[in-house]
This record gives structure tokens, C-alpha cells and sequence, in this order.
């Protein structure tokens, strides 16, 4: 807001006519409610075009600012261009009218106008880049369920209903390859995010363009003023590239590349311009102290004194009191609008990067716990699959013919698992089911199971929890018993058959997900192995207490 106000002052004030006349007054009345406000309307940019003949060119900026902030698409840059042809044409009718006169009315209100419309735009844009943070995030989230979804149903949906045709058809040896391949695809699922989609607002990609058509501009401006003088000319370049580099966005707080030096530089350029034998030339003067600023706050009193310098050499150089305060204001004016077009084309970038960086987090946030529950909810499915088509290959066709009843149930529930784990986990798991599940397929491995229920706890998590151990049992022991044990305190899973830390040549991540799963919610894991065996315990937050005895930590929250 302050920014635009500053520019605002640069552009509508001029100190030899302090007081304006009435349509310049109210064009300027209607630009600061364009400009700091919401309110734009047509019919006030109607207003200010009707006006603009009696404004007289200075207000030409700000009209066609107006068109730039109110009107959209081919509409804007066509009513643009009229308000600067007008402008032109309203210096043409001045007398004495000369090609100098028309061609500076013309870059002045296109200058003018493209600072304005960037400022102002920007800083909109800038303002609600941070409002809407969190709905581009939650928009990512979104996103990465929708392509999670559809790399599920590719990749795993197709394996569970291909393993339910198969278990009607009697073919066990085919669903054991068919889910040991699936188990090892599913650790890949989901891939890679897919590129950020280009934010709707045109105003980012804008900034840059706007920053160096004004730059250009002011250039061209000074080219045709110094009427082609080569020294004039280079110096103008020169001051003019500089500044530009100072203008450049860069990361917040950073100052532009050997910005203390080419600051220096530019003040030298501009002392030439104004030292040079003949008429001094103070129009360049404002991209020194623009310069200075852009070094920081530390840097403004220096911006300050190379105005009050600018203002003794003029003087000392005769120019009479009026032109004096004319040319000085007028740096001032030229620092003020360009520095706060730079400044506002840095924050808005700074805020769309910081906005997508937002946005990539959550999505990689969502997409870890997709994995994660892939992991957690379907491999359990898919070794307990395994184990009971394994068993049906070695079993009498009635056996077989139960093991495969089963594992098609395994199998359509995996699949309804695999539908809910893009939305949210499943809060309809029950710990009670996931025992019945966990003593079938136990004992259909070979491995004796012991249950001890001192609670009716029946959670989801402890349910996760639960099908993660027996997974583990399933993958990586040679278990003869398991014990689960659920109490008012917790749930604990032992099992025998280990001679080391489970999954210690796979890599797996079994125990790293239950650990984040249980601390989000407060609780507490400890997993080791100790003898032999293997203990995982689950403390309920609010029983929160030290290691289990006996027991080598193996992870720990």
C-alpha cells in the first residue's frame, strides 16, 4: 500500500503547480481509488477518459493505468494504447507544439501508466499469492490424490482383481507370482509429482516484462532529449543498465550483485551528465538515488544526500530556483516509482515461489502418506495373500479350495482399502477384525498364535499397528508363536524365529511409518529384538512411559 502511495505522489504531483486544476484533480481522485482500493469500475475509467482533453497530458498516465487495472484481455492493451495516442495528440494542440514535446507526452504515459497498473497489480497479486497459500496447498493435496487414485487402480487395482479371477479359477501358483511382483511395485507407488500448473494470474509473468519495457522507455526518452549526442547517449545507456540490474529480483534481503560498487558507478555516470561543460542534465538523476535504495535501508540517508547534492549543483550551476525544485522533485518522483516497482515485482516473485514451495510440501507431505499407507494397509494384504496361495499349492483341492475362498475376501478388501487410502486413512478399520485376520493367516503360515485381550479397545490405528506386525512376522521371521496382547495401556506384539533387527538387508520402512503414525497421536512405539525375538509396543498417550525391559531399541519416538 505504501509503495503505491509513494508511486501515486510521483506521478500526480508537480511542485511548479501545486495546485491542480479541477479534471486533473478529479482523474487523480478517481486513480487513487483505482489504485488503493477495490472499487474500479468502467464508468469511472469512462470518467477519467472524458476528462483526460482538460486534464492535459500529465494525467494521460494514470488513464491509461485505469484501462490497464479495469479492463481484461485484448480490451486493455487496445484502450491503452488509445489513452497514449491521445496523449499525444493532446501535445500536439499545446503550443509550442515540437516532435520532443509529442514523442516525451507519449513515452511519459506509457512509463507512467505501466508503473502505475505494475504496482498496483503487483501488490493485489503479492496480497493474495499469501492469502491463498493455503488453498493452492490444499488444491496440491488434491492433486496428488487424483494422480495417486489413478496410479493405484493401474498399478495395484488391476493385480487384486486380477487375483480374484484367478482365485476363482483355482490357479494358487499364478496369485503367489502375481502378488509377490505386486507387493514389489506397490513400494514405487505413487511416482514422482507431476509439474506445478502455471497460476491463473498473468501478473508474475508480467513483472519482468513491465520492469525492462519501462527501463526501455526512459531510455528512449533520454536518446531523443540529448538528440543523438554519443557521450550523452552512452552515459544514458549506462545509467539506465545499471539501474536495472539494481532492479532485478533476487532473494529477500539480498542485495543486487556488487551492488555497492555499481551504485557508485551510477552516481559517477550521473555527475557526468551534470558536470559536463554546457547545459547540465538532471534527468537521469532519480536512477542514482533509486540505486542507492535498492541497497537497502542502511543506504537511504546516501539516497538522500545525492538528492540534496543534486539540488547544490543545480544551483551553482544557475539554474533558476523553480527549474531547481522542478528537477529535484522530479528524482525524487523517478527514484520513488521505479524503486517501488522493483520492490514490488521482488515481493510478488518471492511470494509465488514461497507460494509453490508451500504447495510442493504438502503435496510431498500427501504423497508420503499414500505411500505410507500403501505400505501399511495393502502389504498386509499382499503377503497374507502370498502365504495362503503358497499353502494352496501344498494342500488337498478342499484345502485349496478354502485358501482361495480367502484369498479372494483378502483380496476385495485390499481393493477397498486401496480406494480409501488417496482420501484419508480408513477410520472404519476395527482392531477386532484385524485379529480374526491376523490369527487366520498366522496359523495358515505354520505359526502358533497366542491373543490376550484385557481391553475393547477397537481403534484404527491399533488396527494399522497390528496388521504392520503381523506383516513383519509374515516377511521377515521364522516364527513358531506370536503373542498379541491388548491392554488399557497399550498393544504389544511378540513373536520368535528373529536372529537379527527385522529387515535389515530390505530396507524396509515398516516400523518408520508406525512410528510417525503413533506419534502424530500422541503415543509411543518401541520395536527391538532381544534372544531371538521381537517386541513391538505401543504406549497409548496417556500412559506414556519408558522402554519395555529387556528389550534393544530398535526405533524410538
Amino acid at each position: 500500500m505504501l509503495i503505491v502511495v509513494v508511486v501515486l505522489v510521483g506521478a500526480a504531483f508537480d511542485p511548479l503547480h501545486p495546485v491542480p486544476s479541477a479534471p486533473f484533480a478529479l482523474v487523480v481522485a478517481l486513480q487513487v481509488l483505482h489504485c488503493l482500493t477495490p472499487w474500479r469500475s468502467r464508468w469511472s475509467l469512462a470518467v477519467q477518459a472524458l476528462l483526460l482533453p482538460w486534464a492535459g497530458p500529465a494525467a494521460a498516465g494514470m488513464v491509461a493505468a485505469s484501462a490497464l487495472l479495469i479492463l481484461r484481455g485484448t480490451a486493455r492493451w487496445c484502450a491503452f494504447a488509445t489513452v497514449v495516442v491521445t496523449a499525444a495528440v493532446t501535445a500536439a494542440v499545446l503550443a509550442p507544439a515540437t516532435p520532443f514535446g509529442i514523442t516525451l507526452a507519449v513515452l511519459n504515459a506509457a512509463c507512467q501508466g505501466l508503473v502505475l497498473f505494475g504496482v498496483t497489480r503487483l501488490g493485489d497479486t503479492r496480497a493474495a499469492l499469501h492469502a491463498a497459500r493455503a488453498e493452492l496447498a490444499a488444491g496440491s493435496v488434491s492433486d496428488e490424490r487424483s494422480r495417486a487414485a489413478r496410479e493405484l487402480d493401474s498399478v495395484l487395482g488391476t493385480a487384486l482383481s486380477t487375483i480374484v479371477s484367478l482365485a476363482g479359477r483355482g490357479e494358487a501358483a499364478k496369485i503367489a507370482e502375481v502378488s509377490r511382483a505386486t507387493a514389489a511395485r506397490a513400494r514405487a507407488v505413487p511416482g514422482p509429482a507431476a509439474a506445478a500448473a502455471p497460476e491463473p494470474d498473468l501478473m508474475p509473468r508480467l513483472a519482468l516484462p513491465i520492469l525492462v519495457a519501462v527501463h526501455a522507455g526512459y531510455l528512449v526518452t533520454a536518446l531523443i532529449y540529448l538528440g543523438g549526442r554519443p557521450v550523452l547517449s552512452l552515459l544514458a545507456a549506462g545509467i539506465l543498465g545499471l539501474h536495472l540490474h539494481h532492479a532485478l529480483p533476487r532473494p529477500y534481503g539480498a542485495r543486487p550483485g556488487h551492488g555497492v560498487w555499481t551504485a557508485c558507478l551510477l552516481l559517477l555516470l550521473t555527475a557526468v551528465t551534470l558536470l559536463l561543460p554546457g547545459q547540465a542534465h538532471p534527468q537521469l538523476a532519480g536512477f542514482a538515488v533509486a540505486g542507492f535504495l535498492a541497497l537497502g535501508r542502511a543506504w537511504w540517508p546516501v539516497a538522500g544526500a545525492v538528492v540534496a547534492a543534486l539540488a547544490v549543483v543545480l544551483a551553482v550551476r544557475g539554474q533558476a530556483p523553480a527549474e531547481n525544485l522542478y528537477w529535484t522533485f522530479d528524482a525524487v518522483a523517478v527514484a520513488a516509482m521505479f524503486h517501488g516497482l522493483a520492490v514490488q515485482t521482488s515481493l510478488v516473485l518471492q511470494a509465488r515461489r514461497a507460494q509453490r514451495a508451500l504447495a510442493a510440501l504438502a503435496a510431498a507431505d500427501e504423497r508420503r502418506r499414500i505411500s505410507r499407507d500403501v505400505h501399511d494397509l495393502l502389504g498386509y494384504g499382499l503377503s497374507a495373500i502370498t502365504v495362503k496361495a503358497e499353502l494352496a499349492v501344498r494342500e488337498g483341492e478342499e484345502d485349496a479350495r478354502e485358501q482361495l475362498v480367502e484369498i479372494a475376501a483378502i483380496a476385495r478388501r485390499s481393493l477397498a482399502a486401496l480406494r480409501d487410502i488417496p482420501a484419508e486413512p480408513d477410520p472404519r478399520l476395527s482392531l477386532a477384525a484385524e485379529i480374526d485376520s491376523a490369527c487366520s493367516v498366522l496359523r495358515a503360515a505354520g505359526v502358533e498364535v497366542t491373543v490376550r485381550r484385557e481391553s475393547d479397545r477397537d481403534d484404527a490405528l491399533s488396527a494399522i499397528v497390528l496388521r504392520e506386525a503381523v506383516t513383519n512376522v509374515l516377511r521377515h521371521s521364522e516364527a513358531g508363536h506370536c503373542l498379541i496382547e491388548i491392554t488399557e495401556d497399550g498393544l504389544l506384539v511378540v513373536n520368535d524365529g528373529v536372529h537379527g533387527p527385522p529387515g535389515a538387508g530390505g530396507g524396509g520402512r515398516g516400523t518408520a511409518n508406525l512410528t510417525a503414525r503413533v506419534t502424530a497421536a500422541g503415543g509411543t512405539l518401541t520395536a527391538g529384538y532381544a534372544d531371538g525375538e521381537y517386541r513391538l509396543v505401543v504406549l497409548y498417550p496417556a500412559v506414556l512411559s519408558g522402554d519395555a525391559d529387556g528389550v534393544e531399541p530398535v526405533a524410538r519416538v
